[in-house]
């Protein structure tokens, strides 16, 4: 399919009926928060109530809440000289942050806002971004930048951690299909999208290319109930909706030129909300289909 070139997709604009049968535009970008946090703003991820979650919030230590409105406030501050990533909730609220720098996996209860180290390898580069799947099974994705190599981990609900995949190149963004039978890992260096097909005990296997870039990198992934895959391409200030054949449907402006994760949240799963590290802030933007996990959590 034939993808309408950026220069026209910012004067096209989509409408879909809202709730009160006002057009409502659709695949637009507005800002949502200020310059508050520093280039490394990532996560991000979204509660039941709606507030949006980010890393870097002034400093790389602390995590920020963001209410649907944008205003931001510390979250949490991570101990030492932990630095957050990547961001997920779980079926029962817990939230689950990749450390970069410590090697870790920490879970948080937001209630108490308390904090543990869930799991630990010391043969983690730096875990990067994070997926679950429906039965409580988290994958975390882990590049060596300066080799140019990744790998990719499984941690079982009890905090096991065991090593998938070895062989990788840059591994960054990764995602879990509606289903729970595909793994979807990108390689932002190498500028491919892995599919993995998870079997019943939650290991991968049979790897196959799913879709491959010719310039910009890539970042975070997520999907939406429909199996669309909403891809951040680093570089290029954009994000690719990519169809669970690997078309692609549409790109995304999103105000900034290094958009680096995304997410799904508002009342109806429908707004998607991108960090973008040179505006080091949140943007937003409509969709016409649910994000999948702002759906499978209310199942």
């Amino acid at each position: 399919m034939k993808v309408v070139s950026l220069a026209l997709a910012g004067f096209i604009t989509l409408f879909a009926a809202a709730p009160a049968g006002r057009a409502e535009a659709l695949f637009v970008a507005t800002a949502l928060t200020a310059g508050d946090f520093t280039q490394g703003i990532e996560g991000p991820a979204c509660d039941r109530a709606g507030n949006i979650y980010c890393v870097s919030f002034r400093e790389p230590q602390n995590l920020a809440r963001v209410t649907p409105d944008g205003r931001a406030e510390l979250f949490i501050t991570l101990p030492g000289k932990s630095a957050g990533n990547g961001i997920r909730f779980d079926r029962f609220g817990l939230m689950y942050v990749a450390d970069y720098t410590g090697h870790n996996v920490f879970r948080v209860d937001p209630v108490t806002r308390t904090f543990r180290v869930f799991a630990h390898h010391a043969a983690m580069n730096q875990p990067n971004d994070l997926a679950l799947a429906p039965d409580g099974t988290l994958y975390a994705s882990d590049p060596n930048w300066k080799r140019g190599t990744g790998q990719v981990w499984r941690i079982t609900p009890e905090g096991h951690v065991h090593r998938e995949v070895g062989d990788l190149g840059t591994t960054n963004g990764i995602e879990v299909s509606p289903d729970g039978k595909t793994l979807y890992v990108n390689e932002s260096g190498h500028r491919r999208i892995w599919a993995f097909e998870i079997t019943a005990h939650g290991r991968l296997k049979n790897r196959r290319l799913f879709k491959r870039f010719e310039d910009f990198g890539f970042d975070g992934m997520r999907c939406d109930v429909d199996g669309n895959l909403y891809v951040t391409r680093h570089g290029r200030g954009t994000v690719v909706k990519l169809s669970p054949e690997g078309e692609i449907l549409r790109e995304i402006e999103v105000l900034g030129p290094n958009p680096t994760n995304l997410c799904f949240g508002g009342p109806d799963g429908c707004t998607a909300y991108v960090t973008e590290a040179k505006e080091r802030r949140l943007v937003q933007f409509r969709v016409d289909r649910p994000g999948l996990e702002w759906a499978r959590w209310r199942r």
